[in-house]
């Protein structure tokens, strides 16, 4: 229970904090403009780390429990010099040697004055307990700007980076507890509960459909370089520690094959490892018609399922080097997957269809083919399956197709401006129902009406209903041609017909 509370209190001043702070970002020019490579449309407030500093300072102000002395004053100054470093980043755009350079010395304030150092990898081979003895320090130093970037790294879509630390910190905390180490276990609970307070300003889900705020270099910067503390931390000491270094790769796996891979990926094709580009797991996801949500969810999976092997390894007490092999294993799929991002994106959209995943592509419904005289039905049976919850254009186009049965008739419900990820899941369940409704009973062919745009070579042209799902581009010229004969719209916001509801004299066929 004292947990819980202090997880609450956490949640709650973070979020606060966060609030207060939107305003503050305005006048620091902490504000992340739209443009390059970036996904978002409005300039967002990098304003997540004010809500990550300010429940490390009150789990130092709370926690007699913490490490005292010198460790405790090595953790504190670290963690407000990558909050301020990423903060003056995030104004300033600091090129990554300076970045580099504090950080650096950062890790070297943490061995040399708060005594945490990596000084063994533990027995990555049989009966080989492999010492770092001088090494220890640049090895330490090393890790910790890989740990810290790592997580500013996978910091690429709303709610991602946050949720993957959430499910990271909780299992650091399942570890802290189980070693009977209250210090580092309270400090994982308020870093878990200042990031709850800052997703609700960063997630996506019904209500939110966009982050208000970001987390920033300051934020990220922050969280990785604490990480970077609890995992070494907890994996030293020999018989004394916590984990294995091991079990500290598996419960940070994402965020590190997410990084490596990236960065190889990068030097095997020449270029500079620092140089941002769009292939990371969650861009590729993202590519494939994954919605945001969906993406965060996957990496959650993913990150869950890789620190529960890890704690599973740690209490099964299964060599350290045959869990070490298995996660060398797991990354080298891993780089072959994501090395290729022509191959591995098809497949992914074939998982989201495989999965009945709603597609971030979804602009609307097809409905096809009828014949001439029974569109009012139709339209009127389209109405009753629709769930109202978004305005829609509903337009009736005839082609010049031949058919025995003379269909020549079809519908799409197009859905403007759709950018609320759980408004596309809406109308993904309107599709089901009116399968349900009418696929069987009038043999029509009821599906999602998807806009494709070229993404990097990898997807060219667009879906559209009047192809039946089919790419437009060298087909094009092959498709029937199409004339709109009756269209409304619907919706709080959108101009009416002047048709009453869906009963309508369809004008004669133009000759």
């Amino acid at each position: 229970m004292e947990y819980a509370a202090l997880f609450g209190l956490c949640a709650l001043f973070s979020g606060v904090v966060i609030r207060f702070s939107i305003v503050l970002a305005g006048r620091l020019g902490a504000m992340d403009r739209p443009g390059g490579h970036k996904q978002h449309a409005v300039s967002t407030p990098f304003v997540g780390g004010f809500g990550l500093i300010s429940v490390v300072v009150v789990a130092f102000t709370l926690g007699d429990r913490l490490p005292g002395g010198s460790t405790s004053v090595a953790l504190l100054a670290g963690s407000a010099s990558m909050f301020v470093t990423g903060l003056a980043d995030d104004i300033w755009h600091l090129g990554f040697k300076p970045r580099f350079v504090v950080q650096a010395a950062v890790a070297l304030a943490m061995v040399f004055v708060g005594g945490v150092e990596l000084a063994s990898l533990g027995e990555l081979l049989p009966g080989v307990a492999v010492d770092l003895g001088w090494l220890a320090v640049p090895i330490t130093v090393f890790a910790t700007i890989g740990l810290i970037n790592a997580v500013n790294m996978i910091d690429g879509i709303d709610g991602l980076s946050g949720s993957v630390s959430l499910v990271s910190l909780a299992f650091i905390a399942v570890v802290a507890h189980g070693a009977d180490n209250p210090a580092y276990l309270l400090l994982a609970v308020a870093l878990m509960g200042g990031i709850v307070g800052f997703l609700f300003f960063n997630l996506r889900y019904p209500g939110n459909v966009r982050a208000r705020v970001f987390l920033g270099d300051n934020g990220s910067m922050l969280l990785g370089f604490v990480f970077a503390w609890l995992l070494i931390a907890l994996s030293q000491g020999g018989d004394a520690a916590a984990m294995t270094p091991v079990t500290a790769l598996w419960l940070f796996a994402l965020p590190l094959m997410d990084t490596v891979g990236v960065m190889l990926r990068r030097i095997w094709l020449g270029k500079s490892p620092f140089r941002a580009d769009r292939h990371h797991l969650h861009h590729l996801l993202v590519r494939a018609g994954f919605r945001v949500c969906d993406v965060v969810a996957v990496a959650v999976l993913m990150q869950f399922v890789f620190a529960l092997i890890g704690v599973t390894c740690l209490l099964l007490r299964v060599p350290e080097y045959l869990a070490f092999g298995l996660f060398l294993g797991i990354f080298a799929v891993y780089f072959v997957l994501v090395a290729r991002p022509w191959r591995l994106v098809p497949w992914l959209q074939w998982l989201n269809r495989r999965l009945g995943l709603p597609s971030a592509q979804v602009r609307g419904i097809f409905v096809g083919y009828v014949r001439r005289e029974t569109c009012p039905q139709l339209l009127d049976l389209i109405a009753q399956g629709l769930s109202g919850r978004y305005d829609y254009q509903l337009s009736v186009f005839e082609t010049d197709r031949k058919s025995a049965q003379e269909r020549k008739v079809y519908c799409m419900v197009h859905v403007p401006n759709i950018g609320d990820e759980h408004l596309i899941g809406a109308v993904r369940r309107d599709v089901l129902r009116l399968r349900r409704r009418l696929a069987r009973g009038h043999g029509l062919d009821i599906r999602l009406l998807l806009a494709r745009a070229e993404q990097s070579g990898l997807q060219s042209a667009s879906d559209t209903a009047a192809a039946g799902g089919r790419r437009i581009g060298e087909r094009e010229r092959r498709q029937p041609q199409s004339t709109l004969i009756y269209s409304i719209e619907r919706g709080r916001h959108s101009v009416r017909s002047d048709h009453g509801g869906f009963e309508l004299s369809l004008p004669p066929p133009c000759r």
